[in-house]
């Protein structure tokens, strides 16, 4: 009997995937529910240091809030 992707977690179609490789329909299912492009912040080529100074205030609050949320999700790897 197959599984039903739709209604299982991330995490258990990451596990599911990992141990039926040959199956591509629980990866497309995770794929799916991946939207980065709503998550991205897209940047122009910096054309001065200050642009540079500027972008980098900008990302530095967002890389600290994803390295405390992957220690969060994962404490021995901090």
């Amino acid at each position: 009997m197959k599984p039903n992707f739709e209604a299982m977690t991330n995490e258990a179609l990451k596990a599911y995937a990992l141990t039926h490789r040959d199956e591509l329909e629980p990866l497309q299912i995770l794929f799916g529910r991946r939207s980065p492009d709503s998550e991205a912040v897209i940047f122009q080529a910096p054309k001065n240091w200050e642009d540079w100074q500027q972008q980098m205030e900008t990302i530095r609050p967002i890389l600290e809030r994803d390295r405390q949320s992957a220690k969060d999700r994962n404490p021995r790897t901090s």
